[in-house]
């Protein structure tokens, strides 16, 4: 299998390149270990205090929602709200601060294709956020009692909602030209939408008029398939969900490819 190489006017065509997408691999996930507790710890203590507060206060006052308690139930609302953000914000500091340094110039001039730098820095910001999910996991079930009904499409899920929002991290970061607009879309648009795309609550708890409106969250989409594949009970049909899932990830490689073959923000 061969891909492009990157440099301009090159009509070379290059083997995979194993050892340049590992060597960035490597140095990302080495970037995450420098800062394990922030990465591992600091979740683990936040979830906590989830079931403190939503588990504790608000879910003795909650029936249980589709024949699961309140505590389990928020559980992959949880794993997404961690995988969302973490996803996004590794993959565009991962790609932004070698813009922001200049050292971008050196991955594109060096024999490895727009494919593999992809591959690199979006594997590695998939790996992190799927690390902290599962870390989110295991802290849930010492508080609540956590069933997965269908283990395969969990992780299928995951997968995909963690690469996808890496790239989707990776478009941010190849289109911002500083750090507040690094933190503009996650923080403005993508945090909101999570919160109010089902994560805590189920959207037949809302007024009818509020669940269509919810309707057009693509969050609630996200969140109700992940769902379904723990307790079997979603807020949308789960074909739908997949449908959806399949194509924002189609859409975020349609977008990352238009940026490398026009070269937006790279070649200036």
């Amino acid at each position: 299998m061969s891909f492009p190489s990157p440099r301009a006017g090159s009509g070379k065509r290059l083997d995979f390149n194993h050892h340049g997408v590992w060597a960035i691999y490597r140095f990302e996930i080495a970037r995450a270990l420098r800062t394990l507790v922030q990465t591992l710890v600091t979740p683990a203590i936040t979830t906590s205090l989830y079931f403190v507060v939503f588990g504790a206060a608000i879910g003795s006052r909650l029936d249980s929602l589709g024949g699961v308690g309140y505590g389990a139930f928020i559980v992959p609302g949880l794993m997404m709200l961690a995988i969302f953000s973490e996803s996004m914000s590794n993959a565009s500091f991962g790609i932004f601060f070698p813009k922001f340094t200049g050292t971008i110039y050196e991955v594109l001039s060096a024999p490895i294709s727009y494919v593999e730098i992809v591959i690199a820095y979006v594997g590695a910001a998939a790996t992190k956020s799927i690390v902290l999910g599962l870390t989110i996991l295991a802290t849930a079930s010492l508080f609540v009692p956590v069933h997965i009904l269908h283990p395969g499409w969990m992780i299928a899920f995951l997968l995909v909602n963690a690469v996808t929002f890496s790239l989707f991290g990776f478009i941010l970061g190849l289109w911002a030209t500083g750090w507040e607009q690094l933190q503009l879309i996650p923080m403005l648009v993508v945090t909101p939408l999570t919160f109010l795309g089902g994560a805590f609550y189920s959207i037949s708890m809302l007024p009818p008029a509020w669940q269509t409106v919810s309707l057009f969250n693509p969050i609630v989409y996200l969140i109700s398939g992940f769902r379904w594949s723990f307790y079997g009970t979603a807020d949308v049909r789960v074909g739908l969900s997949l449908a959806f899932t399949l194509g924002f990830f189609a859409a975020c490689l349609g977008v990352v490819a238009l940026i490398f073959k026009t070269g937006y923000r790279l070649k200036n």
